[in-house]
This record gives C-alpha cells, structure tokens and sequence, in this order.
C-alpha cells in the first residue's frame, strides 16, 4: 500500500509540471486551473463562518496551522457535527481532507449524487490527516462535507479542512473589507454602528474588542450590554460563501455615564443579596425582617407562588403562627419593609422557588400575573420582582432556537408582563433573576430541544429573557450550586466545589458567549454592575457550598486578575456588583459566615 502511495505522488508531482507520463494523459491547463478548495473556512481562521454545528466553537490551542482550530465535545445523544454545504460541479472527482485529533473522529461527504463517502480515526493523540475522495452525480451541484465525533465521548478537534476539484458555478473569492465604519447613537449600554455595502456580501461580522458578537445582513448594528464610561474598539468584515473578508478599519467609542436600568444606581457599589425565608420556616427557622442585619443591600421575600401552574395568579401567604411562632403581624412586617427602604435597602418579592412552578401559556394567565404580582407589590409597597422560575417553569417549544426572536407562549408571555411591570413603576422598580446554570450557561453547549431534537428543552430556556429584558434587568444572580458539571468558554467542564466554577461560569456571564456552539448567535455579554454570584450560604443550604476562602478566590480573580487558579477570565471587572445567597436563614443558622467574609472583603 505504501508502495502504491509513493508511485501515485510521483506521478501527481510530474503531471502539476506538465510532463508527459506513459500511460498518463497528462492535464490541460485549464482543467488544472479549475481545480480549488471550495470548501469555506476550512482553517477556522474566521470562528465557524461557513459552517453549522451542533456542539462546536473555535479555540487557538491546540492548531494545525494558523491561529484557530474547530473544538466540539459529543454528547450522550449528540457526535457534535460541523457541516457545511459547498457548490461543486456535477460529474466530477474530488477530494476530501483534513486534520483531526482526539477519539472517533470522523470526515466524510453527503449528498454526493453517487456513493456518500467518511474516514475516520479511533484515536488520533495528535493530529492526524484524514482523507477520502468521491465522484459527484450527473445533476449534482451541492455537497454537504461534515466531521463529527461519537456519542459520550470526549472532545476533538478539526482544522485544515479541504475539499479539492473543480469550482463550483457561485461565487469563488470571499468580499472585499467594508468600508466607511462609523459609530452612531451611543447610550451608557450599548454603541450603534454603520458601514458602506460591500458588493457580494450576503452578511456581516461585528467585532468589539477583537471577539465577534453579532452577524447581520444590514449594514448596521448596535452592540448592547456595554459598561458604561468604557471605551470599545469594532470592526466589520464582509462574509459570503466563499469565506469571511479582512477586517475593516477600527473605530473607538466610549460609553456614557450611567449607573444602568432598572434602580441599580440606587445600590451601593457593591451589594449583598439574600433570600428571606417569608412564607415558611424549614431547619433555618424563621427570622423577622426587622432583624436582618445591615449588610443585606437587597433582601428577597421568599416566595410568591401560583394558585395553580397555569392560572399566572400569584399570591403571597406569610408563614403562619403555626410554623413560626415568632412570626410577626402585618403591620410590623409592613413597617419593617419602610425601615429597610429608609435605610436604602431594596425588599423584593421573589416569585417561584422549588416549588412555585409558573407557567404563562395564554395571553390571559399573563395578565393576571401582571395584576396579581402589582397587587402584592401595591399591598406591601415592596420595591420591585424576582424571578426565581425553576423546575418546568421554562421549556422552549421544538423549533424555537433563536434567542433574540422566542416563538414559545411561556416565553413570550414571561417577557410582555416584566415589561408590563417595568413601565407600570418606571425606572426604580428592581428587576432580578435568579435562574439555574441549566437554564443559562449551559445555552453555550444545548439550546431548546436542538435542530434535530433529541435535548431537553429547558437548556437555555432563561437567554431569551435575560435578552429581552437586559436594558431593565437590575440583577441577575445565576444559583452556581445545585448544579451539574458546565462547560466554560474554556471548553472543560467545571463542577461545583471550589473558586473554579463561579469564576468560569461568571466570566461567561461578563464576556458573553455563541449559543449552542453557534458563532453567528452570540449571548451578548452582560454589564458588570448588573452581575452577583449565587451561591449557599453553609452547608445545609444547598449542594455546591465553598468555603470564605474560596468566595475570596473567586472575588479576587474576577476584580483583580489575581488567584484564579488554572482558569483564565476574558477580562477583569471590579464593578461587579456582588454576591447573592440562599439564605439570609441559613447564613444566621451559620453565625453569619457569608456576610461577614462579604463585609470583610468589601470593607
């Protein structure tokens, strides 16, 4: 076989000269000249423009060549496909290669009009070419290319992907560089831009800071989520089948001042958030609002629930005498809601829990959350709403798999009464949202029940929301505990316990991230004063509980850039806002631990 090989690349190198061969006819020019690779981004030079995958981002080690590399992780139910769809000429011979490393790694061609064709490796430690070749049909003009993993095992790796023959009949050079990059309305969040068409662009790249954030088919955008008084740097490129164009020249633009929407600007710097056990008294028993130390900057009556799943009818029961013998009246809990807010303190009603499923599937249970949530809110004159929906609360409909446009009642539905509520108190009513890493960062890897089904469909359920709702969201305190392991944008799986976890999983919060391994659908990042960590306050909280020292680890590498560990932030943000926990009852049943580290630490 080896033999055979040597002879077939000799013969190859004589004929590219032009030497005739017995035997061998030799090629025309122009036949030779016909032959290109007309597979797009093959290197992964451009992210994954070009291609569609199902779990798959670019990193920039390890690489073939160049400065990127495709990197998917299979799931137990997905292999990780990358594909793209090329335009070849029918009847025609071509070849398929690329390197690849990891295990069971495959490269093949679809749709061929002849005999579909893969190769594969079951282990490839380091890289390894992979290469195959096929005729196309008679009337064949597409040709799906692809490389894929297997089910459940761990990540691999792809870059220098190459398909050989005649070009196909579209276009065959990527567009030239926009021109004319602009910057237009500028607010404390976001930055708008403009630019000149480009002749045979189908789209556009937005860049901030160097990392794309947006694809659009216009020729402008506004990048939201943007700290204010911060200076960023864009540029555009041009994309079509054939590839992604150089980037434009580079514009600056610096935010305005702003202390961000929804009342943050009435928070201190740094805040302490905590859940107050209100309508029950479990092992931590009860505490009086009026005993609540100080520290706590927000304090979030626990819970509001449903007269049913479905009905969106919220109602409010104070923990009875029965269970909490200590409990106060109503007129002392009422009084001590005005002696926090004297005090500058926020007291919200949180909405869900474990055990508060809120599903909002017609237009009518939407309204009657919005009445029902104004009148708890009107009857204790509380400052504002958290949304803590767990469990079955949020599930995305099959084929609902954008994050910027959600098609599904319960999110749609969720989105119009928050901005029903928000326009109804104005700019000091307090939004936050405490959902499940499962509901969030888990969007980097699954979202909704995926293109070809198959997933849960509560993955990412909460980014629409988060989206919609970004300009008016005070906080969102992700619960980094009773959790599952989470692949960071470091493309490892992190797992409670340690700093590790709630550094990986707020850097993906504050730096943004593609949804579902897309490149052209980027989670924009969110501002730093509108992020706090969830976290247990002791061990009998909650699964995932670390210790102070960890709490400082994490505090110090996601402000300072020191003590991070082995995982690297995509920045550093000392205007995060601050930490959240369940609960102010466990932290009291725990001697206080978690605020005095928090009071240590913030000074």
């Amino acid at each position: 076989m080896e033999r055979t090989r040597r002879r077939r690349s000799v013969l190859a190198a004589l004929t590219a000269v032009g030497l005739a061969v017995p035997g061998i006819t030799a090629l025309s020019s122009a036949a030779r000249a016909a032959d290109a690779d007309v597979a797009v981004n093959g290197g992964f030079e451009s992210g994954l423009t070009g291609w569609t995958c199902t779990a798959g981002t670019t990193v920039n080690s390890p690489v073939h060549s160049g400065s990127s590399a495709l990197q998917a992780t299979p799931a137990g139910g997905d292999n990780a496909q990358c594909a793209q769809t090329v335009t070849v000429q029918p009847d025609a011979q071509y070849t398929l290669s690329g390197y690849v490393r990891g295990s069971y790694v495959y490269l093949g061609a679809s749709g061929t009009g002849t005999t579909d064709v893969s190769t594969w490796t079951q282990s490839a430690p380091d890289w390894q070419k992979l290469s195959t070749t096929f005729r196309t049909g008679a009337a064949t003009t597409k040709v799906t290319i692809y490389t894929h993993g297997w089910y459940g095992t761990g990540a691999y790796q792809a870059d220098d992907i190459t398909l050989v023959g005649p070009g196909g009949s579209g276009t065959t050079q990527p567009p030239a560089a926009p021109a004319g990059l602009k910057t237009t309305t500028v607010t404390s969040s976001s930055v708008g831009l403009s630019w000149s068409a480009v002749t045979g662009a189908t789209s556009y790249a937005v860049y901030r800071d160097g990392v794309k954030v947006q694809t659009v088919t216009g020729t402008s955008a506004t990048v939201s989520g943007l700290a204010a008084s911060t200076a960023y740097g864009f540029q555009v490129t041009a994309v079509n089948e054939a590839g992604e164009s150089a980037k434009s020249a580079a514009v600056t633009a610096t935010t305005s001042p702003g202390g961000g929407g929804g009342g943050s600007s009435d928070l201190p710097a740094h805040a302490l958030v905590g859940y107050l056990h209100a309508s029950f008294a479990n092992g931590a028993g009860y505490t009086r609002l009026a005993d609540v130390p100080d520290s706590w900057d927000v304090i979030d009556l626990a819970f509001g629930e449903p007269t049913s799943v479905t009905s969106g009818d919220i109602r409010f029961n104070r923990c009875p005498v029965t269970e909490c013998p200590n409990v106060e009246s109503d007129a002392e809990f009422k009084a001590a809601i005005k002696a926090k807010q004297a005090a500058g303190k926020k007291v919200l009603i949180s909405i869900g829990g474990q055990n508060g499923q809120v599903q909002l599937t017609t237009t009518a249970a939407r309204d009657t959350f919005v009445s029902s949530v104004s009148n708890i809110i009107d009857t204790y004159g509380l400052d504002g709403l958290d949304i803590d929906f767990e469990g079955h609360s949020l599930s995305l409909n099959t084929g609902d798999t954008d994050f910027r446009n959600p098609t599904t009642p319960v999110i749609v539905n969720l989105i119009s009464a928050l901005k029903t509520l928000k326009a109804k108190y104005g700019a000091k009513f307090v939004l936050t949202m405490a959902p499940e890493t499962f509901f969030v960062q888990n969007g980097y890897q699954f979202y909704g029940s995926g293109k070809w089904g198959g997933q849960d469909p509560r993955c990412g359920a909460y980014l629409p929301v988060i989206h919609a709702l970004r300009d008016d969201l005070t906080l969102l305190h992700v619960q980094d505990y009773n959790s599952g392991p989470i692949m960071g944008l470091d493309n490892q799986y992190h797992s409670m316990g340690g700093a590790d976890f709630h550094i990986a999983m707020t850097d993906m919060l504050l730096t943004g991230f593609p949804v579902a391994g897309d490149q052209n659908n980027v989670f924009p990042p969110l501002r730093p004063d509108q992020v706090a960590i969830g976290m247990p306050a002791s061990t009998n909280a909650g699964n995932g509980h670390v210790s102070p020292a960890e709490v400082t680890k994490t505090l110090d590498c996601l402000t300072k850039k020191t003590n991070c560990g082995s995982y690297t932030t995509h920045g550093t943000w000392p205007a995060l806002r601050g930490l959240m926990t369940w609960s102010v009852n466990w932290d009291r049943y725990a001697n206080w631990e978690f605020q005095k580290n928090f009071d240590a630490y913030f000074g």
